[in-house]
């Protein structure tokens, strides 16, 4: 019965080869006999997997628009989340390149490198040293008023201390000339907003919420009209003899990427540069 059921597939493989010859001695004798036989089977055998192959190829083309699309919706949300910082930006450039017009004595252009560290906004890295011109206790400005003052100078940086600082310390007054103060941080809990102080104020002098109180000139340091902050309030630790007024500070040294290092002399009046409109 083996040798039978050997015989019969011999038979059947022996058939199946002389009618695959048969018909390659037919498509080479007649090539549209063969092209007839190729869309006859593609038309009916094939016909599943040829509708199975168009099935994935449009799955993946669909999900070549899918990805295409999110990535273009992703690059307009990340653009808009960084539009309102792109106008300010532009905004404090336009107001510091007016300042820079008006300026009447000479200055270094710089742009601040912020570091990572815990004391970032109290100092500030700065990139122009000895070799632009810039000095220890030079005053840094921005387009908003006083940020502080080079600490420290190297060859091609220098460290400024702002405002922040708890060394920090200036000579003010208001805009009338007649209230005079020694302007410092403010004594603030954690987490709260960053503010100064004006100490020494005499008892009989007031200055009115939303005053400008801009440096004196007095120290050698600073040049006198240069923006410190806006009057806010009163501390309530006065003593006896002196008045506190809160200052909402004119510049944030955090927001700074360029900044102007004044390098004329500090008996310089810079009242006018510091434009009405250009000022918080």
């Amino acid at each position: 019965m083996a040798a039978g059921l050997e015989r019969s597939l011999s038979r059947r493989d022996t058939a199946l080869f002389l009618t695959c010859v048969a018909l390659s001695v037919a498509m080479l004798i007649r090539p549209e006999l063969g092209t007839g036989i190729t869309s006859g089977i593609r038309a009916s055998v094939l016909r599943p997997f040829l509708w199975m192959q168009a099935r994935a190829e449009r799955s993946r083309t669909s999900r070549g628009v899918y990805d295409r699309l999110r990535a273009e919706r992703d690059s307009a949300i990340h653009a808009a989340q960084f539009l309102p910082s792109l106008r300010a930006e532009n905004d404090r450039l336009r107001r510091l390149l007016g300042l820079r017009s008006r300026l009447t004595i000479p200055y270094t252009a710089a742009e601040v490198l912020h570091q990572s560290v815990p004391t970032d906004g109290r100092t500030l890295l700065l990139s122009a040293g000895r070799s632009e011109g810039v000095r220890e206790f030079d005053p840094v400005v921005s387009a908003e008023g006083l940020l502080g003052v080079v600490r420290s100078v190297g060859a091609e940086q220098s460290i400024a201390m702002t405002w922040a600082h708890p060394d920090f310390r200036a000579s003010a007054f208001d805009l009338s000339g007649s209230v005079f103060g020694v302007v410092r941080p403010a004594l603030q809990g954690t987490g709260s907003e960053e503010l100064l102080q004006l100490s020494g104020v005499a008892i009989r002098d007031s200055i009115p919420n939303g005053a400008l109180v801009v440096t004196s000139g007095l120290g050698g340091v600073y040049p006198s009209g240069i923006p410190v902050g806006r009057v806010i309030g009163r501390a309530s630790e006065e003593t006896g003899w002196e008045r506190i007024y809160i200052l909402r500070p004119a510049a944030q040294p955090m927001e700074a990427m360029q900044v102007l290092i004044l390098r004329g002399p500090a008996d310089s009046a810079l009242g006018a540069a510091f434009a009405p409109d250009s000022l918080p």
